[in-house]
């Protein structure tokens, strides 16, 4: 059974649990959206999201850096397929991408600097196959209007290869690490939990 005092610690906690995830999605949101400088193809655009949720994931706890991510890029996603265009599925795959990265990240979040570079590299390994192989799936097959006629494996991975250029994400590494180590120094603090 639950005393009162652990009740009312869950209570008062979740108003600041909410307003975290708020506030950080919106920025994520933002960084998916506005914050974007355009790229020639095969790379479209290249975002500034992940400075503001690779930082987050290490200062934060888990549930607020992968809820963050999560509907913060898919808010932003959102935004992109019906402004840019694109396929609705888009939100579903950058969510399916990013949000593990938040969990990758936290769970090396205690290591030393080096390790949270690691992770972080380590995260963005994981987006970029998390992009690569299910495009490489739905070009050969023709899912999700990927395609009109099934391209075959090598025709897919063709087509989807051009996903494996989201390692470029790794150039937003240094500025995460610059905000990590600004914000511990600023609140004399390693975590803000």
């Amino acid at each position: 059974m639950n005393s009162p005092s652990i009740i009312a610690r869950r209570t008062s906690s979740l108003p600041l649990l909410v307003a975290q995830i708020a506030s950080f999605s919106a920025l994520i949101a933002a960084g998916t959206t506005i914050l974007r400088i355009p790229a020639p193809p095969p790379l479209f655009e290249i975002t500034l999201a992940p400075v503001f949720y690779l930082a987050i994931s290490v200062l934060f706890p888990r549930r607020v850096s992968f809820w963050s991510t999560a509907l913060g890029s898919a808010i932003g996603e959102a935004i992109n397929v019906v402004v840019y265009g694109g396929f609705p599925i888009y939100v579903a795959g950058i969510v399916w991408a990013r949000a593990p990265e938040a969990l990758i990240i936290y769970r090396f979040r205690n290591g030393s600097m080096r390790m949270l570079i690691i992770s972080m590299v380590l995260a963005t390994i994981y987006e970029t196959f998390a992009f690569f192989f299910p495009d490489w799936l739905f070009y050969s097959l023709a899912l999700f209007s990927y395609s009109d006629v099934p391209q075959g494996f090598a025709g897919g991975f063709a087509l989807a290869f051009s996903d494996l250029f989201t390692m470029v994400d790794l150039v937003w590494i240094p500025l995460a690490i610059g905000a990590v180590v600004a914000v511990r120094k600023a609140f004399r603090t390693r975590f803000l939990d």
